[in-house]
């Protein structure tokens, strides 16, 4: 493997090319590091291929300045960030919202936390139809997310609007057989998420995550009629390992990521397409 600046890691390759911890604080560890013996260290960032890689590749300049060595491992999947970390191969990451992590700490038994947000990139409702959701009509069809995450996602959203009333209000597991409320009878047709975009031309209203949307031409801030608001509990978020969240370096780097260079770049780069969630 040639070495650069980020390392791309798949499947069982996290643990050929990952094998020594770095990440500091560690109950494992023969003696603690002082801050300044840790800033001198390879930092190790796991993040996912796309607008993470690239924040990433930012913040380590940015850090660089201050004598902080990251080096940014890129991923092609959303569950080996975190096993990385837990495993102690990764000293953070920064990619999953945080009822993501949730979800890993919960169901994986994983002991992982965040220490700060990050960005959002906000889910956001698109028609063909109609230009605004006040003028939603009776009956309309609703295309959400078929999969848990992002279907409860949707209906937040939807919710947000005034439209509907889950009965557990702001819960993240919500689906629509929580629906308590719904006065304009609303038809929730819920399909794979990548297929949401093409259902504009089928459907009253399109509920799209910006990952799809964006490919799709669609930018959550220019072109919908409702956009998560950077409070969205779907903000991402930077990740360590229980133990570490008070660790100084990694908070140094944490307020980097939150810092206006940082800032700047994401609205620059991305056109409000994807924003700061600081």
């Amino acid at each position: 493997m040639k070495s650069k600046v980020r390392t791309i890691l798949t499947g069982a390759l996290v643990a050929v090319t990952c094998l020594a911890a770095v990440g500091c604080g560690s109950s494992s560890a023969p003696k603690e590091k002082s801050a300044s013996e840790t800033s001198k260290k390879e930092i190790k960032v796991g993040v996912t291929a796309g607008p993470h890689a690239e924040i990433m590749d930012e913040v380590a300049k940015e850090a660089a300045k201050q004598g902080i060595n990251i080096k940014v491992v890129e991923f092609n999947d959303f569950v080996q960030p975190d096993k990385a970390l837990s495993d102690k191969d990764l000293d953070l990451n920064s990619y999953q919202h945080q009822p993501y992590l949730d979800n890993m700490v919960k169901k994986q038994g994983m002991k992982l936390k965040s220490i700060g947000k990050t960005i959002l990139m906000p889910m956001a409702v698109y028609s063909h139809k109609i230009k605004d959701l006040k003028n939603v009509p009776d009956g309309a069809k609703v295309t959400i997310p078929n999969d848990p995450s992002n279907g409860a996602r949707a209906l937040l959203l939807i919710q947000q609007a005034g439209l509907i009333k889950l009965k557990n209000g702001n819960s993240i597991e919500a689906s629509v057989a929580d629906i308590v409320e719904n006065p304009k009878n609303l038809q929730f047709v819920e399909i794979d998420a990548a297929q949401i975009p093409r259902s504009l031309d089928d459907t009253d209203v399109a509920c799209v995550n910006t990952n799809y949307a964006i490919p799709a031409g669609l930018n959550p801030q220019k072109d919908s009629i409702l956009v998560e608001s950077k409070e969205s509990p779907y903000a991402c978020v930077l990740a360590v390992r229980d133990g570490d969240e008070n660790n100084e370096t990694y908070k140094k780097i944490l307020a980097v990521y939150q810092s206006d260079p940082i800032r700047k770049f994401v609205e620059e780069h991305y056109k409000g397409s994807i924003v700061p969630a600081f």
